[in-house]
């Protein structure tokens, strides 16, 4: 979610992942997924901005993923994608 400021000065909260697209028009128009538009103050690239922070901060939480080992000599199993193409499906 990135925080944003309308046109008027009433501070609006976007969920940045709906978010289509977004048009200079001299405004910031924001277009999200949903067919919702939004005109507020910041720049777009203040809001692309907004959205990378937004993203690392996130992403700055999550754990580390750790892969289970294996031992050199077992057998990996192929992707889902490829078995079903091998099994005829």
């Amino acid at each position: 979610m990135i925080r944003l400021t309308r046109l008027n000065g009433v501070p609006l909260v976007i969920n940045s992942d709906l978010i289509e697209h977004m048009e200079m028009t001299p405004d910031t128009v924001i277009s999200l997924t949903s067919g919702q538009k939004f005109m507020v103050r910041e720049t777009p690239e203040n809001v692309v901005e907004l959205i990378v922070e937004f993203r690392r901060a996130v992403l700055s939480k999550m754990p580390a993923y750790v892969w289970p080992a294996r031992s050199h000599n077992e057998p990996q199993a192929p992707p889902r994608a490829l078995r079903k193409v091998m099994d005829g499906e």
